[in-house]
């Protein structure tokens, strides 16, 4: 019953932002987790192109973070990425960053893969820990391959 309520409330909290580049593909997010006093979103686009006839999908994992301290904090981030179907969770990029106390960073672009068009569901994760604290759980999103 808990896992359900969870899983329903990063559904509900899922946002869509559009980034300031006007020529990238809207980024949506998925639900929050912490690592001490840092709020994490994990967040994908999946941005059009093609390779000879065939149409790809770039599929970007970003973080948002937003520190709720006192304190500036240094933030370490990974984000893995995986079709939902049978898929194994490869990792697609890692990074640092410096969030000053009461501030938000993101989305920041953590990764990429290029995958030709198909019909399937595809997913990201991130996770991140602040220095000082343990890593914080999950936060996925995810989008159909060949929809956005």
């Amino acid at each position: 019953m808990r896992r359900t309520g969870t899983i329903l409330g990063a559904a509900a909290l899922a946002v869509l932002t559009l980034p300031a580049n006007a020529h990238a593909a809207a980024v949506a997010c998925g639900g929050g987790v912490s690592t001490g006093r840092v709020a994490i979103n994990g967040c994908i686009s999946a941005e059009r192109g093609s390779a000879g006839r065939f149409p790809t999908r770039e599929i970007t994992a970003h973080i948002k973070a937003r520190n709720t301290g006192t304190k500036a904090v240094n933030v370490s981030y990974e984000a893995f990425f995986r079709v939902v179907d049978g898929g194994h969770w490869v990792k697609v990029g890692s990074g640092r960053a410096y969030v000053r106390a009461g501030e938000a960073i993101g989305p920041v672009e953590v990764g990429s893969t290029t995958r030709v068009c198909g019909p399937v569901k595809v997913e990201i994760r991130v996770h991140a820990r602040a220095d000082g604290a343990a890593w914080s759980g999950w936060s996925p999103a995810a989008t159909k391959q060949c929809q956005t």
